[in-house]
C-alpha cells in the first residue's frame, strides 16, 4: 500500500506522515513546483505547474489497494472505481456508489456561481475535522495492517 497525497493545499500533511510512518506505509506527497516544501523527511514528488499535473501524476501512479488523500472531487471520481481508497483531508471517504451524487452537487454549485448566485466558501478547517481525519485514516491503516498479518 502507498498513500498518495494531493499536497498543494492539504492541511493534514503532518498527520498523514506521522500515521503512515507509525504503520510502516509509504507516503508520497505530490505537489507542483509552486508549492515546494523543505520537509525533507517526507517523500515529495514535484510536478509541473500545469493545472491538473498533480492529479495526472496520482492517476498514473496509484494502484489497487492504495490510498489517495485529496480535496479534488474530480480526481476522487477517477480513482474510486479502481479499488483505490479515496478520502478528503476532512476525513470523508468517497465511495463508488456515492461519488455520482457528490459530482452532481458540485455541478449544481458551479451552475449557480455562473448565474451570479453568491455562495459561501468552504468553512475554516477545524481541530475537530483534523481529529475526524486522523481517526478515519488510522482506521484504514490499521485495517490494512490487520490484513497483512
Amino acid at each position: 500500500m502507498t498513500v498518495f497525497v494531493d499536497a498543494d493545499a492539504c492541511p493534514v500533511k503532518d498527520e498523514i506522515f506521522s500515521l503512515a510512518r507509525q504503520y510502516n506505509v509509504q507516503s508520497v506527497f505530490v505537489s507542483s513546483y509552486n508549492h515546494f516544501s523543505h520537509a525533507a523527511e517526507m517523500e515529495w514528488v514535484y510536478v509541473d505547474t500545469e493545472r491538473e499535473a498533480v492529479d495526472l501524476y496520482i492517476v498514473n501512479h496509484a494502484q489497487k489497494g492504495d490510498v489517495v488523500i485529496t480535496h479534488d472531487i474530480g480526481l476522487a471520481s477517477l480513482l474510486v472505481n479502481r479499488d483505490i481508497c479515496v478520502m478528503s483531508p476532512r476525513g470523508k471517504i468517497y465511495s463508488e456508489d456515492g461519488i455520482g451524487h457528490v459530482l452532481y452537487v458540485r455541478y449544481l454549485h458551479a451552475k449557480q456561481r455562473r448565474q451570479g448566485v453568491r455562495m459561501k466558501g468552504m468553512k475554516r478547517f477545524s481541530d475537530e475535522e483534523r481529529q475526524t481525519f486522523r481517526k478515519s485514516f488510522e482506521k484504514i491503516l490499521s485495517k490494512s495492517a490487520g490484513n497483512k498479518a
